[in-house]
C-alpha cells in the first residue's frame, strides 16, 4: 500500500520535473511575448477575427519560439554554465540529454510550423526563416561579433508582422511597418540588458553592446540612436494612415520617456540608468501595440 503511494509520488514528482524542464527550455516568457505581438498584429490587419486562425496563430507562434529557445539552449550549453544567469538552466545541470532536448525542440517546431500552414503558406515560411535564422545565425554569431543582436533582431521582429500576414495572406507596407517598429525596439531592449550583464556575457563569451568596449561612451551613443529612432519609427502606422493621430502622439510621448533613461546613460554610463531603460522596455512595446489597436481606422 505504502510502496505503491510512493511509486505514485515519484511518478507525479518525475512528470513534473520533466514539465519543468521542457518549459524552462522554451522559455515561456519569452514565448508568450512572441505571441501578444503576433496576436496584435493580426488584430491589425484589415477584416474580421476568425478565432481558429487566432488558434492556429498562437500556437505555432508559441511552438516555433519554443523551438528556436531550446534549440538555442542545446548550442549554448557549455557556453551556459559559465554564467550565473543561465548555470541552472536545464541543459547546464544535465537534467535533459542532447538528444532528447533535440527531439524536443524539433517535435515543437514541426508541429508549430504546420500549425501556421493552417493559416496559409506565407505564414509557414516566415515561422521557419524565423527559426531558421535565430538558430544558425544569430545563435553563433553571439560569441564572433556585436553584431548578431543586429543580425537577432530581424527574426525578432517577425511576430507582429507574421499576425498580420496570417490575417490579410500576404506581405505589404503595414506589414513591414510592424516589423520596423519591432526591429528598431529591440536594440535598446537587449542593449540596456546587455548593459546590465555585461561582466556575465563575458563570462560566457558573447559580445551583446554594440561596441568592443563594452560600456563605454561608443555604446552608450548608439543605445541612444536607436532609443531616439524610436520616436519616428512608432510614428510611421500613423504616417501611412494605419492608425490615428492619438498613436502618433502616444509614439512621441513613450519614445521621449525612453530617451530620458537612455541620454542619461550616455552622459554617466551609469547601469542604473540601463535598468531603467530595461525596464522602460518592457513597457514600451505591449502599449505601443495597444494604441495601435484602440486608434486602427
Amino acid at each position: 500500500m505504502y510502496q505503491e503511494e510512493a511509486n505514485i509520488t515519484a511518478e507525479r514528482m518525475s512528470f513534473s520535473s520533466k514539465v519543468s524542464t521542457y518549459t524552462a527550455l522554451m522559455k515561456l516568457r519569452l514565448a508568450w511575448l512572441v505571441v501578444f505581438s503576433a496576436v496584435l498584429g493580426y488584430m491589425l490587419a484589415p477584416g474580421e477575427i476568425v478565432w481558429i486562425d487566432l488558434l492556429f496563430l498562437c500556437a505555432g507562434g508559441f511552438l516555433v519560439t519554443g523551438s528556436s529557445n531550446s534549440f538555442n539552449q542545446i548550442w549554448e550549453k557549455d557556453l551556459d554554465k559559465k554564467m550565473d544567469r543561465t548555470k541552472n538552466r536545464p541543459m547546464p545541470l544535465g537534467k535533459v540529454s542532447v538528444v532528447e532536448a533535440l527531439v524536443f525542440s524539433s517535435l515543437i517546431g514541426i508541429i508549430g510550423v504546420l500549425s501556421l500552414w493552417q493559416l496559409n503558406p506565407l505564414s509557414a515560411i516566415l515561422g521557419v526563416l524565423a527559426l531558421a535564422s535565430y538558430v544558425l545565425i544569430y545563435t553563433p554569431l553571439k560569441t564572433i561579433t556585436p553584431l548578431s543582436v543586429f543580425v537577432g533582431a530581424f527574426p525578432g521582429s517577425v511576430p507582429p508582422m507574421l499576425g498580420y500576414v496570417a490575417a490579410s495572406g500576404g506581405f505589404g507596407l503595414e506589414a513591414g511597418i510592424l516589423f520596423l517598429t519591432q526591429f528598431f525596439w529591440q536594440f535598446p531592449h537587449f542593449w540596456a540588458i546587455a548593459w546590465k550583464l555585461h561582466d556575465d556575457y563575458q563570462k560566457g563569451g558573447f559580445w551583446m553592446l554594440p561596441s568592443l568596449g563594452g560600456r563605454d561612451k561608443k555604446s552608450a551613443y548608439q543605445i541612444l540612436l536607436y532609443t531616439a529612432a524610436l520616436i519616428p519609427v512608432g510614428m510611421l502606422p500613423w504616417v501611412i494612415d494605419m492608425t490615428g493621430i492619438a498613436s502618433a502622439i502616444s509614439a512621441i510621448i513613450f519614445g521621449i520617456l525612453m530617451c530620458i533613461p537612455a541620454f542619461k546613460l550616455y552622459k554617466t554610463l551609469d547601469t542604473k540608468f540601463a535598468k531603467q531603460l530595461m525596464f522602460g522596455s518592457f513597457l514600451y512595446l505591449p502599449l505601443m501595440l495597444i494604441v495601435y489597436l484602440i486608434d486602427k481606422i
